[in-house]
């Protein structure tokens, strides 16, 4: 099992990195978010999974331990694969993830490609009480922690269409603006969401 791996980022792709590692290249599956954070010819450290099939060794990469513990949760569930499970954290972060599946928020989880509403159903039902701790918001309500705001207008954007570079520059753009209390996340969005359209 390799649980993380530490090195150099030689290359990037659409859906991978590659880290070489001891003078070897290990081409690693990571979500865009993940992705985004990765520089060729930076040093990275990236928790792993590895998912062994009969005809292949994947290994899926992710920015922290909490999100590789939650790929590897996903899986349990009936009909969750490696792809689906990695194309949930790409849409969501682990505690947006943590928090529809809490809240039995199909809706959330229907957002996800490849996911329908029984398949969101089956996921509450399986996981819900296996997820973990829910973060809890200022008004008692479970939430996402304030400080998630620009990976999760990020990955939305990304998962509406934007490149992961356009997706990047409005997260940036949608911070100079932030001037004491952060507004609500679907705020952000529609505000980044506004930037990108005068670029098209």
């Amino acid at each position: 099992m390799i649980a993380s791996v530490r090195g150099t980022v030689t290359a990037t792709g659409p859906d991978h990195a590659v880290v070489e590692v001891g003078g070897i290249g290990l081409a690693v599956q990571c979500a865009p978010g993940t992705l985004a954070d990765l520089r060729v010819g930076q040093p990275a450290r990236l928790a792993t999974s590895l998912v062994v099939r009969e005809d292949s060794l994947t290994l899926y990469g992710f920015a922290d331990d909490d999100a590789k513990q939650l790929f590897e949760l996903l899986q349990t569930a009936s009909g969750v694969g490696p792809r689906l499970a990695q194309a949930v954290l790409a849409v969501h972060t682990p505690d947006a993830v943590r928090k529809a599946i809490a809240n039995a928020d199909t809706a959330a989880l229907t957002r996800v490609p490849g996911i329908g509403r029984k398949g969101a159903e089956r996921l509450v039902l399986e996981l819900r009480d296996r997820v973990g701790p829910v973060p809890i918001g200022p008004d008692g309500a479970a939430g996402v922690t304030a400080g998630a705001w620009p990976e999760q207008v990020r990955q939305a954007l990304v998962g509406l269409g934007w490149s992961t570079a356009q997706a990047e520059q409005a997260v940036v753009a949608v911070a100079e603006t932030v001037d004491g209390d952060t507004p609500p996340v679907p705020v952000l969005l529609k505000q980044a969401i506004r930037l990108l359209g005068r670029t098209r």
